[in-house]
C-alpha cells in the first residue's frame, strides 16, 4: 500500500517500484488522501484550458485513473479536501475543512479501514516532514503512522474491520541529493544544461535522510514516465522529471530509495526489496500480520516532525 497526499504523487515518488511489484504478481493499492482540488496547473500549455478551469476536480480524477492504469495499481480515494500550499509572510490560514485541519482520529480511522480491507504487508508514505513541507504531505505522514499502529490493535476503531498489522513501514526517499547530483553531473558532462542547479543550492548542507533500501526498478522507468505524463495539469513535459533519458538513468541510478521506519520483522542494514524479512509464503506472512497486532516492533526509527505548524 502506497499512501500519498495528492493525485500525481504516486507517479513522481516510488512509481517504478510499484509497477515492478505489480509485474511480479504483488497486489499494490495506491491510497490518495485528497482530490488535489487546490493544485495549480503547472503545465504551461494547459494554463488557460477552459475544460480544466471549469472542473479541475473531474480532470484530476481522470488523470489519476490513467496513471493508475499505466502502473497497473489498484487505487482508492480517502476522500479529504486538498489543503493547498500556503504562501506569504505571515502564512495565511488554511481553508476550513481541509485535510490538514481534520481531527487526526477521523483521518486515521479512514485509513485504518483501507488497511484492514486491503491487508497490505508493506506500507509506504512520506517522512515526518512530508518529504517537503506541504501541509497535506505532513498530514499524510501523521495519518499513515497512526493508522499503521492502530490497524493491528483490536481495541482501536473496532467497527473499522478485523485487525491487521502491516509488517513494515517505509518512507519514500526518491529525491536524495546524491541522486540529483549524479544526474546534474551527467548532464553537464555531455554539454547539456542541468535543471538541478537551484535544487542543489537549496539542499546546501541540509542533513540527508538515512536511506536503507534501494529497489532495482529501471525496467519500469518508462511506465513511471507514462504515469507522470497522465497528470498533464501537474507535470511540465519539458520539466526536470524528463531531463535525463531513461537509458541514462538506468545506467547511473537504476533504483528507487526508501527509509525503513518501522518493522515487525528482522531486517538487515541494507535492503534491495521492500519485502525483505517477510515470509515468502503468503499464508505465513498473513499469519504474522494477524498475530503481531499490539506487539512492539523489532525496529522503530520514527521521529517527531520539525516542520512549523500551519495553524
Amino acid at each position: 500500500m502506497a499512501v500519498h497526499a495528492h493525485p500525481d504523487d504516486e507517479s513522481s515518488k516510488g512509481a517504478a517500484t510499484t509497477a515492478r511489484y505489480v509485474h511480479e504478481g504483488a497486489e499494490v493499492l495506491v491510497v490518495t488522501c485528497t482530490g488535489g482540488e487546490r493544485g495549480d496547473v503547472l503545465n504551461p500549455k494547459l494554463k488557460d484550458d477552459p475544460h480544466i478551469l471549469r472542473d479541475i476536480v473531474h480532470v484530476r480524477r481522470e488523470e489519476m485513473a490513467r496513471a493508475a492504469a499505466h502502473l497497473g495499481v489498484q487505487h482508492t480515494w480517502l476522500g479529504f479536501v486538498d489543503s493547498g500550499l500556503p504562501e506569504g509572510d505571515p502564512l495565511p490560514p488554511l481553508p476550513a475543512g481541509c485535510f490538514y485541519l481534520e481531527p487526526l482520529e477521523v483521518a486515521t480511522e479512514a485509513l485504518v479501514r483501507e488497511i484492514r480491507r486491503f491487508r497490505p504487508h508493506v506500507v509506504t508514505t512520506y517522512d515526518e516532514n512530508g518529504g517537503y513541507p506541504h501541509p497535506d504531505h505532513v498530514m499524510t505522514n501523521r495519518v499513515t503512522e497512526a493508522a499503521f499502529e492502530a490497524a493491528g490493535d483490536p481495541e482501536a476503531f473496532p467497527h473499522a474491520g478485523e485487525p491487521w498489522q502491516p509488517l513494515k513501514l517505509y518512507y519514500i526517499g526518491g529525491f536524495s541529493i546524491e541522486r540529483i547530483r549524479t544526474f546534474h553531473d551527467a548532464l553537464l558532462a555531455q554539454g547539456s544544461e542541468s535543471p538541478f542547479v537551484d535544487w542543489i543550492e537549496r539542499a546546501g548542507s541540509r542533513p540527508q535522510r538515512h536511506l536503507t533500501t534501494w529497489v532495482p526498478c529501471s525496467d519500469f522507468f518508462d511506465a513511471r514516465d507514462e504515469a507522470l505524463r497522465s497528470h498533464a495539469t501537474q507535470i511540465d513535459p519539458d520539466g526536470f522529471f524528463f531531463a535525463v533519458p531513461n537509458d541514462v538513468q538506468a545506467d547511473l541510478w537504476p533504483t528507487e530509495e526508501y527509509e525503513l521506519a518501522v518493522s515487525h520483522v528482522p531486517t538487515t542494514d541494507t535492503e534491495d526489496d521492500l519485502f525483505a524479512g517477510i515470509p515468502s509464503s503468503l499464508v505465513e506472512a498473513d499469519a504474522l500480520a494477524r498475530r503481531t497486532g499490539g506487539s512492539q516492533p523489532v525496529l522503530d526509527r520514527r521521529a517527531p516532525s520539525t516542520v512549523k505548524e500551519w495553524t
